[in-house]
């Protein structure tokens, strides 16, 4: 390999060549399975953030690694956090590249690149402070097959649900399910919900932001109309009934082989019935049809969803400090967390998490002032 160069472009000013280079290395990559990964997902971000860009790596004219970023300054996060689930660099398999991933981050002037589910890559290792399992459901043989090989722990939970599906039924009437809706008011519902479960468990409201909500609005949209049996990304949005009562709605990335559930919401009034996994269930009965061999719940396995974790993925989240006052004060950040995993309840690190994800929604030195007051009072409250 030639010696690496560097280039930064923002996301409409990659080339075709570039373009067809990253599809080409996203499809060598089993790693990069994941919609977030899609070189669309890139560009629609890229017109509604005046900050994304993308770091190319070159060996001699060959682009060989990519990483959308977003940040002013020397401080940089994935290209659309917090809402991109999952991200890390588009490269070869890690046995077949031979990139230094800290001198690209270098020559492209990053002074601290923070990340929180980075995929699994030694830049990740190296330099996460912690690690999650994601819970993702592989199907390449279809629902059933994906059902008749899950052990005893899934087949209690799914005793259990159906037990709550017959008093569902019993209670508002016959299900029924919606698959890639096209309604707008659902989508306007589903944004209400969610806003309304931020509100009352008192975390950031994402979707407040200039640029997320228009970014879903724009994924699911443009969707629509989309084949749904080509790669293409898009949002899908599929709906459960309880006779004719709204019950759940679950939004997703998808570019058709992989759906990676994204905003779920539901009647908070019919939380008995566990409408979210009756959807998710449901989903699973219909993947074949909708061409899904792959269902991703993203990073975490609490409550349901260690039942559905049936595939080895694995997410990083921390930061590379890599040169100049920005990284100075990521290590004093980092050191903080570290010591206060151990004797603070983590206090540090959820401060520092919780300003990361509303700075990374508002770029702005009001939007940061505001991120600062409401990381220290969220702390405050949780502790």
């Amino acid at each position: 390999m030639h010696s690496l160069t560097v280039k930064i472009k923002r996301p409409d000013a990659l080339s075709a060549s570039e373009t067809a280079a990253w599809v080409r290395i996203r499809e060598s990559n089993p790693a990069l399975y994941s919609p977030y990964f899609h070189p669309d997902y890139t560009q629609a971000l890229g017109r509604l953030r005046n900050d994304a860009q993308v770091i190319i790596a070159y060996d001699g004219e060959k682009p060989v690694a990519f990483l959308p970023l977003q940040g002013s300054g020397k401080f940089t996060a994935p290209l659309g956090a917090p809402m991109t689930d999952y991200h890390g660099f588009i490269c070869a398999p890690e046995n077949e590249t031979h990139v230094d991933f800290e001198a690209v981050l270098k020559q492209a002037g990053v002074g601290a690149f923070h990340f929180s589910a980075m995929v699994n890559s030694p830049l990740a290792r190296n330099h996460g402070l912690n690690t999650q399992e994601a819970a993702v459901i592989h199907m390449p043989e279809g629902g059933q097959a994906w059902r008749d090989l899950q052990d005893s722990s899934y087949r209690r939970s799914l005793k259990s649900l159906r037990r709550r599906i017959r008093n569902s039924e019993a209670d508002h009437g016959e299900r029924r399910f919606v698959y890639r809706s096209d309604d707008r008011a659902l989508f306007d519902t589903l944004i209400e919900w969610k806003r309304k479960k931020f509100e009352e468990t008192g975390k950031y409201d994402v979707l407040c932001a200039d640029w997320t909500l228009p970014l879903l609005t724009q994924l699911w949209e443009s969707g629509i109309n989309k084949d749904p049996n080509s790669s293409a990304l898009r949002c899908d949005m599929h709906a459960l009934y309880f006779g004719d009562r709204l019950a759940a709605i679950d939004l997703g990335l998808s570019d058709g082989s992989t759906f990676h559930s994204w905003i779920v919401a539901y009647d908070s009034d019919l939380s008995t019935h566990a409408p979210g996994i009756q959807l998710l269930e449901g989903v699973i009965d219909e993947s074949e049809v909708l061409g899904y061999s792959r269902l991703d719940l993203g990073a975490g396995l609490e409550g349901y969803k260690r039942y559905y974790a049936t595939e080895n993925v694995h997410v990083h989240g921390g930061f590379v400090a890599v040169r100049g006052p920005a990284a100075a004060l990521s290590t004093l950040y980092g050191a903080a967390e570290k010591f206060g995993q151990k004797t603070m309840a983590d206090i540090p690190g959820k401060l520092r998490r919780r300003y990361s994800q509303i700075a990374a929604c508002d770029n702005t030195v009001s939007g940061r002032t505001r991120a600062m007051i409401e990381a220290v009072k969220t702390t405050r409250s949780a502790s």
